[in-house]
């Protein structure tokens, strides 16, 4: 059994910082927002020479989940503006099943890299 994995382009694994899970009081909808601290593939310019999947994977024992992100937000920092402070890659999730599907999936992703669970 390999290791839960998050991949914005193939075969290179990015780490997750944190996760936040939101749901629209008004309309139940359910969101994801996954933190990076960086994004791999970027620094290594691989975005520019390697294969791309165009969407991102998150993969475990149970296969693949394929989402598009409805957005992308760079925060940067330093002197010239041009660190990665975080990265801020968000998502819906649309059914029940999904979602529990997702919940699997962090879970495994959670214990597989010293993360917990803490409700705000």
């Amino acid at each position: 059994m390999s290791n839960p994995s998050i991949e914005f382009y193939v075969g290179i694994n990015e780490e997750l910082e944190n996760v936040s899970l939101r749901r629209n009081k008004a309309t139940g909808q359910r969101n994801v927002v996954m933190f990076f601290s960086r994004i791999k593939a970027i620094e290594k310019f691989n975005s520019f020479t390697g294969k791309t999947y165009g969407d991102l994977r998150l993969t475990d024992e149970e296969g693949q989940i394929i989402v598009t992100p409805s957005s992308m937000k760079f925060i940067f920092k330093g002197e010239e503006g041009d660190e990665t402070q975080k990265i801020e890659c968000g998502f819906p999730i649309d059914s029940d099943d999904n979602w529990e599907r997702f919940m699997r999936f962090m879970t495994r992703y959670a214990q597989s890299n010293g993360m917990e669970y803490k409700d705000k």
